[in-house]
């Protein structure tokens, strides 16, 4: 049984102190850190973007799992591979030609992964499971921060899980939105591997202890 991952999402950072907070998910017992870069398009809101990602990138010393909520991601796979990301995660909403997209992303050097929003069906992703290193399951509405988890989730990671199974897969489930130490067990049980905490951690008075409590739940 392979170890639970928190991966510590950079949206939910002190913007001010961006250094700070990733020294902070180094010396914790985060695994990844979880970049989402947003276009304004395909979701409502603008992140961050490359300049900002080399950042992050210089000084972290774990896995950089980047997410793009953007429109045509084909466009930018060979630059997220330069600027350092170990995982590129697309939207399946944004991607005509998700087979080919994903084979550009291992072509990079890089896992590569599908997000699908809460109103999309894992059903999507039955001919392309295989192709699929790991599938982010948005328990929130991409674009904003702090929102309430999605209840349904729960029912998603377990049909996502009976699919990886019964296809014969090794995908890794991401659950992306409103986990906390509250949800974090019952995700893990129902299937999910590595669970993305955002203002839980970052807004939280001991971010470490609070990393380490996650990680502790879910590895229980």
């Amino acid at each position: 049984m392979s170890s639970k991952l928190i991966a510590p999402s950079v949206l939910a950072a002190d913007f001010a102190n961006l250094q700070r907070d990733i020294e902070m998910v180094n010396n914790s017992k985060a695994d990844w850190f979880h970049i989402d870069i947003m276009d304004g398009v395909f979701v409502p809101n603008i992140s961050f973007g490359m300049p900002v990602l080399q950042t992050i990138a210089k000084y972290a010393k774990k896995t950089i799992d980047v997410h793009l909520m953007i429109v045509d991601p084909d466009r930018y796979i060979k630059t997220f591979s330069d600027l350092g990301s170990d995982v590129l995660t697309v939207h399946y909403e944004a991607c005509t030609h998700l087979h080919r997209t994903l084979q550009a992303i291992k072509a990079e050097g890089m896992k590569a992964g599908v997000a699908l929003n809460p109103h999309t069906n894992i059903n999507v992703l039955e001919d392309v499971i295989k192709d699929i290193d790991l599938v982010c399951i948005m328990s929130v509405n991409p674009g904003f921060g702090g929102q309430s988890f999605i209840e349904n989730t729960y029912d998603k990671v377990k049909a996502l899980k009976e699919l990886i199974i019964r296809k014969g897969a090794s995908t890794q489930i991401e659950i992306d939105g409103g986990v906390t130490n509250k949800n974090a067990k019952t995700l893990v049980d129902a299937g999910a591997d590595i669970l993305v905490a955002g203002s839980y951690v970052f807004k939280s008075d001991n971010q470490i202890e609070t990393v380490k409590g996650l990680k502790a739940i879910a590895n229980s």
